[in-house]
């Protein structure tokens, strides 16, 4: 593949900001080169020296982790900005496009729409599925971007891996981007061990689900080392906090607890499920391979209502494209879910 076809000639060709500690990677010296205050903080942990801009410590952690190697890996303020990163990178508003397949995440849409680049939309099949003869057929000279989301985002199901293999290796004209933030929840291998026979795929993940740092806003984008670097180009010097990575550094080491919370999570969908499936006014409830479940209930808009009145909130869905009726769910602990129930139970029997 050749990168060059499919960046921006701008961002190709752009000289990135060089910071303080980009110059001078040492953690000891005299610092009086980036314009910190030497007091400290004004608090007792001491935040005044700027962070690691390319936050090495916790890609060597991932690298191990995620068996790949430090050069293919990205981290973001969340994933959304590496989504919105590579928009930036690849698209030129008026000319270029990017395909979206509905339902799906929001945010391919809202960042295309604060971008102003066209979005050709391909909705999902009835099962959930990519409707892989409509995205080939949206597809031209200008696309350079398409979004795949599996496990998707509200419907929770896995994706087709024959499905996004020939997409993958049909669509030349740009990047396939394949969203794994569900992929820990999924018995679903992750694409990243296959970036080396496909470069022109950026696999995105995140540390808000199975490791429980969602306040922290770290994610992942995973790709071959032209990408990355081109994305470590156009990014903020600093755009993941001091002590975000100090905590996440701490977290990546604890392995014991997202085996342990992905193990009981998993456990508790199941028990989740087999009890909906127990109240007749459950419609429907759909496969999920993520830490959610989308169900397909009888008067689903007063549910929810009645769920927020009693201080237990879910996810309306209903006005999504092929979720009518429906609300998503998030696993919660055990007498979370039992909670749920009863409330359920309690709102038809009413």
């Amino acid at each position: 593949m050749i990168f060059q076809n499919f960046i921006l000639e701008h961002i190709w060709n752009l000289k990135p900001y060089s910071s303080a500690r980009d110059e001078f990677k040492g953690k000891e010296g005299v610092f009086l080169d980036a314009n910190e205050n030497p007091m400290g903080s004004g608090v007792p942990e001491k935040w005044n020296r700027y962070p690691d801009p390319l936050q090495l410590t916790i890609k060597e952690q991932l690298a191990a982790i995620k068996q790949c190697n430090v050069d293919q890996i990205f981290l973001g303020n969340g994933s959304d900005e590496a989504i919105d990163l590579i928009m930036r990178m690849t698209c030129q508003s008026g000319i270029h496009n990017i395909i979206l397949c509905p339902p799906t995440y929001g945010m391919y849409e809202v960042s295309a729409s604060i971008n102003h680049i066209e979005q050709r939309k391909v909705s999902l099949l009835t099962n959930y599925q990519l409707d892989v003869a409509g995205i080939l057929e949206a597809i031209d000279s200008n696309t350079r971007l398409l979004f795949i989301c599996s496990p998707n985002n509200p419907t929770g199901n896995k994706l087709n891996r024959t499905d996004i293999y020939t997409l993958i290796e049909s669509f030349k004209t740009g990047f396939v981007i394949i969203d794994e933030a569900y992929i820990d929840f999924s018995d679903e291998p992750s694409f990243i061990q296959e970036l080396a026979k496909y470069p022109q795929v950026i696999v995105m993940q995140t540390l808000s689900k199975a490791y429980g740092l969602a306040s922290l806003r770290l994610g992942m984008a995973f790709a071959h080392p032209t990408i990355i670097s081109l994305l470590n180009k156009i990014k903020p010097p600093y755009n993941i906090g001091g002590a975000t990575q100090e905590i996440v550094i701490k977290a990546l080491a604890n392995t014991s607890f997202k085996k342990s919370s992905v193990s009981l999570l998993l456990a508790e969908r199941t028990r989740l499920i087999e009890s909906l499936g127990q109240i007749p006014e459950v419609l429907q409830i759909y496969p999920s391979d993520a830490n959610f479940i989308l169900v397909r209930f009888k008067n689903s808009n007063e549910l929810f209502n009645y769920l927020i009145s009693e201080k237990l909130i879910t996810r309306n869905r209903s006005t999504v494209t092929l979720c009518e009726d429906s609300i998503r769910i998030t696993i919660g602990l055990s007498e979370e879910n039992d909670k749920l129930v009863d409330l359920i139970s309690t709102f038809y029997v009413a």
